[in-house]
């Protein structure tokens, strides 16, 4: 992408300065960030990926201060007419089944793809939102059809209002209150409140970076860490020869516990175990995704890019994708990371690979991660 472009999408800063003043502090409104933006789905398209089991989708309907909220699939029928006013329907993760879906999350390389969560689409008639919330996540907010008012503000009172399908703040008072048009973009921080309501029939596309949670994070490490550690040939037991008889056999020995304590203090000492455990974690691909089988690589001429799927990382000492973790070094290495930074590889890149990285690059092109580049595009 082009720096001209990078710095319209950002209101004139450049990524390096928003990423400073305004990354998970305040929030950004930018006036024609993304010029001619349009729905990467026209409404019909998007109302049958709603009805879609791979799908994850949500219907949101609101009468008065009533709300309902079911999860899809829908068929045409089991979605309200066109001509009700104030229901919206989110489609998530749109990325996973559209290739111009992923070409607009590129815009937003700028942020670590660590972070990167999906791109959602919500369609609304007049009226249709989802309340007053707020979300754990970073969201940028482009509007890529009709207009839409948001109201934004800090939350000091998080509460909810009891009842409803729906996480709605009891008391939101908005500091700023906009109307977004086609190419416009809301930046918000993760906690701030914000309430968008459809002025007329609307899409909003949002592309949300979301931020795991210690607890959570530390939970899923610590299984993947268990499938890292390979056990010694000889384990060592736990030994209690000065065990005494005693009167409290439920009470679960004080030696045990250290000898528990100090396992898996052991077990995390090497810092690739974690490493890996992370870079796996990572790149994991969501529950529903899966890939169809792909076709070998071309003798030679064609870049590779990876499918719109695929979730490629890497750190020092290892490449990861698609939950996977593979040692790398060298020229092998730069070019692994280059196709991870870039999803993409040209012609002239791919033919430096060593048979080891070819032979790679083989098995992920036959399990559909990645792809020869259609000729239009190289």
């Amino acid at each position: 992408m082009d720096v001209h472009a990078m710095t319209a999408l950002l209101g004139g800063l450049t990524p390096a300065q928003f990423m400073r003043r305004h990354w998970q502090k305040k929030p950004l409104l930018v006036r024609q960030a993304w010029a001619g933006a349009r729905p990467p789905l026209e409404r019909s398209a998007l109302f049958a990926l709603a009805g879609r089991d791979d799908v994850e989708s949500r219907l949101v309907v609101r009468d008065g201060d009533h709300w309902r909220m079911r999860r899809g699939p829908f068929t045409r029928r089991a979605l309200p007419p066109l001509a009700r006013a104030d229901w919206t329907l989110l489609v998530q993760g749109l990325d996973l089944h559209d290739d111009g879906a992923r070409a607009m999350l590129d815009r937003f390389r700028f942020v670590p793809e660590a972070r990167l969560d999906d791109l959602m689409v919500s369609y609304a008639t007049p009226g249709g939102g989802v309340g007053a919330h707020l979300d754990s996540y970073d969201v940028f907010l482009l509007q890529v059809q009709g207009r839409r008012r948001w109201r934004v503000g800090p939350v000091a009172d998080r509460s909810l209002v009891d009842g409803l399908p729906v996480k709605i703040l009891r008391h939101f008072v908005p500091t700023d209150e906009w109307v977004l048009e086609p190419g416009d973009m809301l930046y918000v921080p993760p906690l701030w409140g914000h309430d968008g309501i459809a002025e007329d029939e609307c899409m909003t596309c949002s592309i949300g970076f979301r931020a795991p949670g210690r607890a959570a994070l530390a939970s899923e490490l610590l299984q993947r860490a268990a499938d890292e550690i390979e056990p010694p040939e000889v384990d060592a037991l736990y030994r209690d020869r000065s065990q005494a008889a005693t009167a409290t056999p439920a009470l679960i020995p004080p030696a045990l516990s250290d000898f528990a304590a100090a396992a898996l203090r052991r077990a995390l000492a090497d810092p690739a175990v974690l490493a890996r455990a992370l870079g796996v974690q990572l790149t994991e691909p969501k529950a529903q995704v899966w890939f169809d089988g792909g076709a070998p690589l071309p003798d030679g001429g064609a870049a590779l890019v990876l499918d719109r799927r695929t979730r490629m990382m890497y750190d020092a000492q290892h490449v990861f994708i698609n939950g996977e973790a593979f040692r790398a070094g060298g020229a092998d290495a730069r070019l692994m990371r280059q196709l991870a930074d870039r999803r993409r590889l040209d012609a002239r890149a791919l033919a430096r690979a060593s048979d080891t990285a070819r032979a790679l690059l083989e098995d992920w092109a036959e399990a559909g991660w990645l792809h020869a580049e259609p000729a239009s595009q190289s």
